[in-house]
C-alpha cells in the first residue's frame, strides 16, 4: 500500500536536483542540445559555438548579419529555447562575433 509521501522516481529526481542546485545546470545543457532544432541548419552552420552558464547564453557567430539578426531578436530567441525544454532556462542572451 502506497502512503500519502509517496511520489514518482521523476519527482524524487526533480526534488534532489533541485535541493542540490543541479536543476539550472541540467537545464544549460539541454538548451545547448537543443540550439541545433530551434535555430535550423543555417544558423546551426554559421555558429561557431554556444555555451550557458547559470542561464545567460552565449552565441559565437561567423556572420555579421546573422549576429545583428540575433541580437535583434534575442528575446523571441530565448522564448524558443525555453519553450523547447519546457522550463525558465534562460534569463539573457549574449551574441558574439
Amino acid at each position: 500500500m502506497a502512503s500519502i509521501n509517496s511520489m514518482s522516481i521523476g519527482e524524487a529526481l526533480v526534488n534532489y536536483m533541485r535541493e542540490n542546485g543541479l536543476e539550472q545546470s541540467v537545464l544549460d545543457v539541454q538548451i545547448e542540445e537543443v540550439w541545433p532544432r530551434v535555430m535550423g541548419e543555417t544558423v546551426k552552420k554559421l555558429t561557431r559555438s554556444i555555451e550557458v552558464r547559470e542561464g545567460v547564453l552565449y552565441v559565437h557567430v561567423n556572420s555579421a548579419a546573422l549576429k545583428t539578426q540575433l541580437f535583434e531578436n534575442r528575446f523571441e530567441l530565448i522564448r524558443k529555447l525555453n519553450d523547447a525544454v519546457g522550463a525558465p532556462a534562460l534569463r539573457d542572451c549574449r551574441i558574439l562575433g
